[in-house]
């Protein structure tokens, strides 16, 4: 396997820790999105959406990170990513897309990049909407978390699933951008959890060879 990733994206730091959770090796492939690589010749021919992270199986590519994490399930089920019952199954995914399709895509780099160079936006203009929306979808999450029968150590019972792949990056990322994360307690209880598997931790942005301060 060949992971086509970048240090500080989320989606590509989703499937780095679904991949350890599953204990497959995988060679990493960096594409540096801060320079642009993702959107030259070379990437597009790889990935025509010029997005991180791309899986590559045997000279096949998967892109979209909840797409490649349920391949990974599909292909290498245990420890499962997805709870076997179908309303099981329905509680994570909708856990893992309140992330990766409300939070997410108002807050990357191309948005915020466009929010700068075009809207004209300083950085206290851009730090503001990425709190914001951090703010706005992390009491979402929290709200979710805190009524939600099935929620246990981690965002959906005992074991970590693709929810949590998709929780944590979010919360590495509000700390990034120096949220205030304080009124999410059942939120970051998860996340605390989380960090204590060697699986989320090796995934983390600092620890990857193409970490860059």
């Amino acid at each position: 396997m060949k992971l086509y990733t970048y240090f500080r994206s989320s989606a590509a730091f989703r499937v780095r820790i679904a991949l350890n959770l599953k204990g497959l090796v995988y060679e990493p492939a960096f594409v540096h999105l801060a320079k642009g690589e993702h959107r030259g010749a070379g990437y597009g021919a790889i990935n025509p959406q010029a997005l991180v992270p791309t899986l590559e199986v045997d000279g096949k590519r998967i892109t979209q990170s909840l797409a490649i994490m349920e391949y990974l399930d599909e292909t290498h089920p245990k420890p499962p990513l997805l709870p076997l019952d179908p309303l099981g199954r329905a509680r994570v995914r909708s856990l893992s897309m309140l992330i990766s399709s409300e939070i997410h895509p108002v807050n990357n780099l191309r948005v915020l990049q466009h929010l700068k160079r075009t809207l004209g936006q300083n950085e206290d203009g851009v730090n503001a909407w990425y709190r914001h929306w951090i703010g706005d979808g992390l009491a979402k999450f929290e709200a979710d978390l805190k009524n939600g029968k099935t929620t246990g150590t981690f965002c959906y019972g005992d074991a970590p699933t693709m929810a949590d792949c998709c929780l944590v990056p979010q919360v590495f990322n509000a700390q990034r951008y120096q949220c205030d994360t304080a009124p999410y307690p059942a939120t970051m209880r998860v996340f605390a959890e989380c960090m204590k598997l060697d699986a989320f931790d090796r995934a983390q942005p600092s620890k990857q060879p193409d970490a860059e301060k």
